[in-house]
């Protein structure tokens, strides 16, 4: 099977946001484009941010996002890029329209997998939380890229408003012919963090419930799956991605962020100038990552605290695991 991003210690991904415009007004939506602008990279910055990226290790796996990064007319020359400096892997998160009749302008030994998001299992929530018609699209999307003969994983961002219709999931990945799927947990960043939004967040004991056992009908399926634990006994260690893997997410603004948690502020510990990485001064999110608090994510604790429980000796139930690493689970 190809590779792809890997939520994994030891691993190292390249989240490239080539633009911020996006088609679609997803109610979960993280780009916000006060932090993280409102430009379109010219190709040109994209390849020399790309050998940016590859002088530190170009082993890596790149992910190319936006927004929807089929818009952006040059993602081809991109991909082709990315494929020539020989990058581990190559993907592209896109919503399913896929414009600029991308599936034709690359070929399936250039790319690994074009990712899908679809956050329902049915038309009726799919749209509710994503827009009119997204369902549709995005299934037709997945269709025309599997009889082209690419590699298709899709992603399912878990919130209050689609935990029950996962059960449903299994059946369509198989009839869709995906060979992954990766389950996200929703956080407060972005379109999310607006005023009411954190009831998206599923309980512990709902996530718990209802993940674990998902995921493992999905894998008996033939289907990768990789999931967030979320929750974590108190006797588990906490680790952070920070420490343990390396995760960039660049924005056009030329912000480099290691943690995407904390992209609804100006912590990012890199930025880029004249086409170098260059290291930001403290306080930075990197200050963050070696921080010890029973409750685990120190950036959780700080701004999504909400899903956290507490005893009445004022002792955390459980701790927030990293949202960057995540369970595997292979057929």
């Amino acid at each position: 099977m190809k590779k792809t991003v890997a939520f994994s210690k030891n691993a190292l991904n390249i989240f490239f946001h080539i633009l911020t415009q996006c088609n679609l007004k997803c109610q979960h939506c993280y780009i916000n484009r006060e932090q993280h602008g409102e430009q379109t990279l010219p190709i040109e910055t994209i390849k020399a941010w790309l050998e940016v990226f590859a002088r530190k290790n170009k082993a890596a796996n790149v992910i190319f996002l936006g927004g929807e990064p089929t818009m952006h007319p040059d993602l081809p020359a991109a991909v082709k890029t990315a494929k020539m400096i020989g990058y581990s892997s190559i993907t592209v998160d896109t919503n399913g329209y896929l414009f600029h009749d991308i599936l034709s302008k690359v070929a399936p030994d250039e790319i690994d997998y074009f990712s899908f998001s679809l956050d329902g299992a049915t038309r009726k929530t799919n749209d509710m939380i994503r827009g009119e018609e997204s369902y549709d699209k995005c299934i037709a999307g997945i269709r025309k890229a599997v009889q082209t003969g690419f590699s298709t994983s899709l992603i399912y961002t878990v919130s209050t408003l689609n935990i029950h219709e996962l059960d449903k999931i299994p059946l369509l990945l198989k009839d869709l012919g995906v060979n992954r799927f990766f389950i996200q947990v929703i956080g407060l960043r972005g379109e999310s963090n607006k005023t009411g939004q954190e009831k998206l967040q599923v309980s512990c004991s709902q996530w718990l419930k209802i993940i674990p056992d998902v995921a493992q009908k999905i894998a008996g399926l033939g289907i990768t799956v990789s999931y967030p634990k979320v929750f974590l006994s108190s006797d588990e260690i906490f680790e952070c991605a920070g420490i343990v893997a390396e995760n960039y997410f660049i924005f056009p603004n030329k912000r480099v962020y290691r943690c995407p948690l904390c992209e609804d502020f100006p912590l990012h510990s890199m930025v880029l100038k004249n086409d170098m990485l260059i290291k930001t001064p403290k306080i930075n999110e990197v200050d963050f990552f070696g921080l010890n608090i029973p409750e685990g994510c120190v950036m959780n604790k700080l701004i999504q605290p909400g899903n956290l429980r507490y005893n009445k000796n004022g002792e955390p139930e459980y701790k927030i695991a990293c949202c960057l690493l995540k369970e595997e689970i292979s057929p």
